[in-house]
């Protein structure tokens, strides 16, 4: 028998977690296809859903637990399906008791969230078994959903992960750091934010390409940090010249592909951004496990 590998710390972990999303890749199966539904989930779940909102064309729709526990009429003659890793978040669970027909989408199938669904799918992946950033639990939960809206296969996924470690390691973070994407990547753009605040604590902006050039534009100040989440076309090349001549840092990663290629390869460079500097700062634990009075009044407003 092999020895169990133990994790001394969340940076270690997360950078484990990170490289298992190719195993899960491998071994990845689509759910079928799901009319008339919503989608509800919180944090990196949320983004999840709105990737599978993104995916139908905004024929399906995303949802705040929160919003739909104060408004059942939201999922009226609707099918649910409740995004929530342990299943065991107090708004999604106070939702779903409001809604008749409902899926949870969870990794634990024992949980309240569970119990409280007539049906569930089971995330089926691997992970360092303790807790640290999403990683592979937040793709697992992101293809699951798209895979109710929209059929799709994956192809040449380590290449995806191999192309985005060379270009991520370009990236260098100065100042103020802005996110930008558009409809399959914006949710990808929130995700990237959160990873930097969870595993090193900084605060970064997240927005549609077309709405920075409306609002967050004027917030930024020369020597920031702008990094684009979306293929590279003639308006991003455009926008990506405007901002240079501002004297900010642009970063455009691209590759070329499908969809799924693209929201592949953009979440890994989201997951992969931080893990580096993390390393380079030679950290042992993500910002949010050091911070234990900020993890506390989060989970007691979570769970």
């Amino acid at each position: 028998m092999g020895l169990a590998i133990v994790f001394v710390n969340t940076i270690t972990a997360y950078a484990n977690d990170v490289s298992l999303q190719l195993k899960y890749l491998q071994n990845f199966k689509p759910q079928k296809i799901t009319k008339n539904a919503i989608f509800v989930g919180s944090g990196d779940s949320l983004c999840a859903t709105m990737l599978a909102e993104a995916f139908s064309n905004y024929a399906l729709r995303a949802c705040d637990p929160l919003e739909l526990a104060k408004n059942k009429t939201i999922a009226s003659k609707k099918h649910a399906y409740f995004v929530s890793i342990s299943g065991n978040t107090i708004s999604n669970i106070k939702a779903a008791k409001l809604v008749l027909q409902k899926t949870a989408i969870t990794k634990n199938p024992s949980s309240k969230l569970a119990k409280t669904c007539k049906n569930v799918i089971v995330l089926d992946y691997s992970d360092s078994g303790i807790l640290t950033s999403g990683s592979v639990g937040f793709l697992s939960s992101a293809l699951t959903c798209i895979s109710l809206v929209h059929k799709f296969r994956i192809k040449n996924a380590k290449k995806l992960f191999t192309q985005a470690t060379r270009q991520a390691a370009k990236i260098i973070l100065h100042n103020q750091i802005y996110f930008l994407g558009n409809q399959h990547t914006y949710p990808i753009a929130m995700y990237a934010s959160a990873k930097l605040g969870e595993i090193l604590g900084i605060d970064s902006h997240y927005e549609k390409i077309e709405q920075f050039s409306h609002m967050g534009l004027f917030s930024a100040k020369p020597g920031d940090t702008i990094i684009i989440l979306e293929p590279k076309n003639k308006h991003n090349s455009k926008l990506a010249a405007h901002l240079k001549r501002l004297g900010l840092y642009v970063y455009h990663p691209s590759i070329s592909g499908d969809l799924i290629s693209q929201v592949l390869f953009y979440i890994f460079v989201s997951q992969i951004i931080p893990l580096n500097l993390a390393r380079k700062k030679k950290l042992y634990d993500c910002y949010f496990m050091v911070q234990k009075k900020i993890r506390a009044a989060s989970s007691g407003m979570i769970y």
